[in-house]
């Protein structure tokens, strides 16, 4: 018994070590940008939705084509009056006949009623049975209708503007992960940069330390290194969190935890020279192919079937239908046994609605929808103007980013060989420490300055690229 229970308990034990190594213990990713891009456009939350949005639109589209198919319903109807309606026959209506006594008893033997009374010239009937039981079935089809036709014109165009607006997600997805993975790869390159910075600082800060406690230096020589340090290392701490947070950011963009493990594969430098194109501009641009130009003209194209619906009311309808049901009745539910007798019974018909007069009404609702279709139109021809004007100012955004990184580019060498300069005039007593710290924060300045031209250029070009739907075409 105990060597049994020894084995149950070192097999669990294996097991569930066993598990514990096949089980991951953290999600872990590697993109580069081109892979980021075509991970988010499968599973970032913007995308997810915008294909249940088309999914939606061709349901609505087989909805609108439904109402215009045959329709068929059934129905079943059973109905036990508890009390049954007593209808008054007057009995001058029998007199005049032979037997008359005779003929209203053998009436009543018939309704299962009795023979009552005359009550004031009047016998007191029922008609029909107890219960009734009735089953139909009707095949409707709709013949003609000008909103029906209005409606499926409708729906095609309500499908083309889904898909559209699908893709404005996706280039909007897809600008959203370069910018944000952009943020990152400039976050950890500052990190990078603050940390060669902050060593470089500490080496200085040490060495004068020591000059000074040996006598061979000023006390505020010192104090102005320190003062530079602990500058550094607030900015350091500061741009390790938010690299962190700009890593995050990236995850929920492309649709994953935001505390996932992800790595980067892509570097900054080779991103940047990428994204270099100083024939931007150049090339003519076409309007037709940018994705709000497209939903500008399918919002104008809606307020034009909407007038077109508005016309299509003074159209006569034409509807036909063909019924069929069977009937029974009993004092009793005898209607599942087999000598029940039922009743048949169909029916054939056809319905023509023709709108004559509405008091002005439907012309009313036309001229309006006239004037909402003017509007729109007018609208559309002030958002070309909108996008030109985007285009137009994007490229010369776009261009100027450029020009502001190769300048940034030949400031960070010269910033380079100022500090180198001033640092070796400090070591040999030429310069201030005050001097030397000037040229240092002018240094630091240069290379955040340049890490950001190069973000510029980045986002700049993810922008230019979906005004132009560059992706698409």
């Amino acid at each position: 018994m105990r060597n049994n229970l020894w084995s149950i308990c070192f097999f669990s034990l294996f097991t569930t070590f066993s598990f514990a190594q096949e089980t991951p213990v953290s999600s872990q990713y590697s993109f580069t940008l081109d892979e980021a891009i075509e991970f988010a456009l499968e599973n970032s939350y913007q995308s997810i939705n915008a294909r249940r949005d088309v999914a939606k639109a061709l349901k609505q589209k087989w909805e609108t084509t439904a109402t215009g198919l045959p329709q068929i319903n059934a129905a079943i109807d059973y109905q036990n009056q508890l009390k049954q309606p007593v209808s008054l026959l007057p009995a001058s209506a029998f007199d005049s006949r032979e037997s008359t006594i005779n003929t209203v008893e053998e009436f009543f033997d018939l309704t299962a009623n009795g023979s009552p009374d005359p009550l004031d010239g009047f016998i007191p009937v029922v008609f029909g049975t107890k219960q009734q039981l009735a089953a139909s079935a009707t095949l409707s089809q709709l013949l003609f209708d000008g909103s029906y036709l209005v409606g499926l014109e409708a729906a095609k165009s309500f499908l083309q503007f889904t898909n559209d607006s699908q893709e404005k997600t996706q280039l909007n997805v897809r600008e959203s992960v370069i910018n944000a993975y952009g943020s990152v790869l400039v976050s950890q390159e500052s990190v990078k940069i603050l940390q060669n910075n902050k060593a470089a600082l500490e080496k200085n800060y040490e060495e004068r330390k020591k000059i000074f406690e040996n006598g061979l230096a000023e006390e505020e020589d010192v104090e102005q290194l320190q003062i530079t340090l602990l500058q550094i290392t607030n900015q350091l701490n500061n741009a390790e969190r938010l690299s962190k947070i700009a890593l995050q950011m990236f995850n929920l963009t492309i649709g994953i935890d935001v505390d996932s493990n992800t790595v980067l594969s892509e570097n900054l430098d080779n991103l940047t020279i990428k994204n270099t194109d100083t024939s931007v501009g150049l090339k003519p641009f076409m309007i037709e192919n940018n994705v709000d130009y497209r939903l500008g003209y399918l919002l104008t194209e809606q307020r034009r079937l909407e007038l077109k619906l508005e016309k299509s009311r003074a159209l006569p309808t034409l509807s036909a239908f063909v019924n069929y049901g069977t009937q029974a009745n009993s004092d009793s539910f005898t209607f599942l046994e087999n000598d029940q007798r039922w009743f048949q019974s169909s029916i054939l018909g056809v319905s023509l609605n023709i709108p004559i007069f509405s008091s002005l009404g439907r012309s009313a609702k036309t001229q309006r929808a006239r004037i909402a279709f003017e509007q729109a139109n007018t609208s559309f021809i002030e958002q070309q103007q909108q996008i030109q004007l985007q285009y137009n100012s994007t490229v010369s955004d776009y261009q100027l980013s450029l020009e502001t990184y190769e300048t940034s580019k030949q400031n960070l060498s010269l910033a380079e060989r100022i500090e180198n300069k001033n640092q070796i005039k400090y070591t040999e007593g030429l310069a201030s420490s005050f001097e030397l710290r000037q040229a240092q924060l002018q240094l630091y300045s240069v290379q955040q300055e340049l890490l950001q031209a190069m973000l510029t250029i980045i986002n700049n070009k993810a922008k230019l690229e979906t005004i132009l739907n560059t992706p698409n075409n």
